[in-house]
């Protein structure tokens, strides 16, 4: 985590540059007050772990830096992190609300993926129950 804050500083002091000057104390680096966000998969703002694939395929991440990922989408070794580098000063931190299962089926069509493995993924932010796990609720009732 800690070469993680410092990479992003470097992003935003040296490779993109748009806070070349920011002197930030440890206690505002907590507070998170500079311009910018590096949401990550997994987390509130993104929470589809599936999206990793995309990521280190874009990047092919195993081949540049040995790290892989297991089959639950947790990066190997456990140490490593991922994330995007979002600087636009207006940016912030945010959660996903809870979803419905039109939304899901849509992601589900566009992702090129079948609706019960979206829900799979996406389990913890569902407004619903669904329809195979319902059915597990009915039977054991």
């Amino acid at each position: 985590e800690a070469f993680a804050e410092r990479m992003h500083e470097r992003v935003r002091k040296e490779f993109w540059g748009y806070a070349p000057d920011e002197k930030f104390t440890s206690d505002d680096l907590v507070e998170e007050a500079y311009a910018g966000i590096r949401p990550a998969p997994g987390y509130p703002a993104q929470p589809d772990h599936t999206e990793k694939d995309t990521l280190f395929r874009l990047l092919d991440a195993t081949n540049q830096t040995g790290v892989e990922l297991t089959e639950s989408y947790a990066m190997w070794p456990g140490s490593s992190v991922s994330g995007l580098y979002i600087g636009h000063p207006e940016s912030y931190y945010f959660g996903v609300a809870k979803v419905e299962r039109d939304q899901v089926e849509d992601y589900a069509r566009r992702k090129g993926m079948a609706v019960k493995d979206v829900e799979r993924w996406l389990g913890p932010v569902l407004n619903y129950v669904p329809t195979d796990a319902a059915k597990e609720v009915e039977t054991a009732a």
